[in-house]
């Protein structure tokens, strides 16, 4: 759904939002060579975490400038709620960020429908020799216990302990899909914008990516051009017993977001 939430951002003419995006990866590159080549270690540590620092901060600021000639660039990142302080001390500001959540039931429903519509090409989650990712439970808990929901799972949950949570937005895509422009206004209200008129009965897909590189369906990300409320499908897809066993195992980001009472 955070797809979703990009294209609708690019019907703004004011904004640029991208699909999953390398930054932090470059970011990521830049951290190992300044915790571990030797000219570092042997200069002035202060000045060197300055001037680190300053070459981070020129570098993403120059990304985003040749990225486009709009004001406000939306980065779409797997990991920069985990990561807020360490933009947070490159940016020199606190960092707005939005996080898209839903039903963990129907991220997992939808995984496996896609996995079942695939079954013309080869799927790595499953090895018949090995009998693993044979059957429904089993790609559940192995998507559960991997990238990107496992991570994703672990990492929300690292975010609320370290009060991370408090700075981010969360916004469901159950309440994305059902009462659009309230939800759009928070996001605005959240990120200092002025609103905006968004043509929600016909949003393009401005954002595409191929999620096989990342060994997943290259439509996982494929939106409808209308926005409208999401059908709840998993007691038929999952089957009423894992549906619970998911509620159960994952109680706690089920009830945060308002799924289990």
């Amino acid at each position: 759904m955070s797809t979703l939430l990009q294209c609708i951002l690019n019907q703004n003419p004011v904004i640029c939002a991208t699909p999953t995006d390398p930054v932090l990866e470059y970011v990521y590159s830049s951290r190992a060579a300044y915790s571990t080549t030797p000219e570092v270690k042997a200069m002035d540590q202060a000045l060197a975490r300055k001037t680190w620092l300053a070459f981070c901060r020129g570098g993403m600021h120059a990304y985003a400038d040749a990225y486009t000639d709009k004001p406000n660039l939306c980065i779409k990142t797997r990991g920069g709620t985990i990561h807020y302080h360490l933009f947070e001390s490159i940016l020199e500001t606190k960092p707005k960020m939005i996080c898209m959540v839903r039903d963990l039931r129907s991220i997992l429903s939808s995984m496996e429908k896609l996995h079942r519509a695939g079954f013309e090409k080869h799927q790595g989650i499953v090895n018949h020799g090995e009998m693993k990712g044979t059957n429904t439970q089993k790609r559940v808990m192995a998507w559960l216990q991997s990238p990107p929901v496992g991570m994703a799972l672990e990492r929300l949950q690292q975010c609320f302990l370290e009060g991370i949570n408090k700075e981010v937005l969360y916004v469901r895509a159950e309440d994305l899909t059902t009462h659009p422009v309230q939800q759009m206004n928070r996001i605005y209200d959240y990120l200092g914008m002025e609103s905006f008129t968004h043509d929600f009965s016909n949003v393009e897909q401005s954002v595409k990516e191929d999620d096989s590189a990342y060994g997943l369906s290259d439509a996982l990300h494929t939106i409808r051009s209308e926005v409208r409320p999401l059908k709840a499908d998993y007691d038929q897809i999952l089957g009423p017993q894992l549906c619970q066993w998911i509620n159960q195992t994952q109680g706690w980001y089920q009830r945060q977001f308002g799924y289990l009472s």
